[in-house]
């Protein structure tokens, strides 16, 4: 972490936003992170694209970065360097916000991110593989094998056969809008 990192607190952003300073909130989770649960205004920058979108940032405007605790948008911040006079990070992240009791925008039914559920079901499977392999047949063994070589595939690649099935469940759907009464 940078020691230069100046930091942000929720109830200091709520005091700038209302005192009208120009802030530009930029957030740099993944996309199924930042549909689950966003801070309302927010410019979507996956950490990931920073160092290639640095011209997005807005140089009459202060910025802070969020991510979901704050650690990326550390490492965002460390990228940037340089390249922004105003740069914060928001201390403890879209948790902190929510910890606050702020709204959240949600454009996905699921409240988990895609790469936690990826996380969930992995470890799920290595668990079974594991157990089935100490108490049945040690051919068991073979899932949890599976799943590693999966994920290492999907760490080489940035492609992620689970991901992609569960990115298709019906909990992962993009919440249709409602309609308006007129």
């Amino acid at each position: 972490m940078n020691m230069s990192t100046q930091r942000v607190t929720v109830s200091e952003l709520q005091n700038w936003m209302s005192s009208g300073k120009a802030v530009q909130l930029v957030d740099v989770r993944g996309a199924g992170e930042y549909a689950a649960g966003h801070i309302p205004g927010t410019y979507f920058m996956p950490l990931e694209e920073v160092v290639n979108r640095v011209e997005d940032l807005d140089q009459h405007r202060t910025v802070v970065l969020v991510c979901q605790s704050g650690r990326r948008a550390c490492i965002a911040e460390n990228q940037l360097q340089g390249n922004h006079d105003q740069i914060f990070v928001l201390e403890g992240g879209t948790q902190a916000w929510a910890d606050a009791g702020n709204p959240l925008v949600k454009s996905a039914k699921s409240t988990w991110a895609l790469e936690r559920q990826v996380r969930l079901v992995a470890g799920i499977l290595v668990l079974i593989g594991v157990a089935l392999g100490f108490t049945v047949s040690p051919g068991w063994f073979g899932i949890a094998a599976f799943v590693g070589a999966g994920l290492t595939f999907a760490g080489l690649t940035n492609i992620c056969g689970m991901a992609a099935v569960l990115a298709k469940m019906p909990w992962n759907q993009t919440a249709k809008p409602k309609e308006v009464q007129a």
